[in-house]
């Protein structure tokens, strides 16, 4: 299992734009994928879930890949979220 710290820069958090960009690179990959944000850990892989998480600009999330794929799936997903989801 590999885990990251990023810190999310979109203006308006995980709102549905950034969030269901986030979930469609995830479900690219074999691993499970965990977003974790303050008591709350959610998978990555469901944008009602991403959504839920209530994540805000300059929120800091961890993000856990765990499986076969899972240093791909963190460096792809994590280099979306440092460029800002699309946005």
């Amino acid at each position: 299992m590999v885990s990251r710290a990023y810190i999310i820069k979109n203006k308006a958090g995980l709102h549905l734009k950034p969030a269901a960009r986030l979930c469609t690179e995830a479900i690219k990959y074999q691993s499970t994928i965990k977003l974790s944000f303050g008591n709350t850990t959610t998978n990555a892989k469901s944008v009602l879930n991403v959504l839920s998480a209530c994540v805000k600009c300059n929120d800091e999330i961890i993000l856990s890949c765990d499986g076969e794929d899972e240093n791909e799936a963190i460096e792809s997903i994590g280099k979306l979220i440092e460029e800002g989801l699309g946005e």
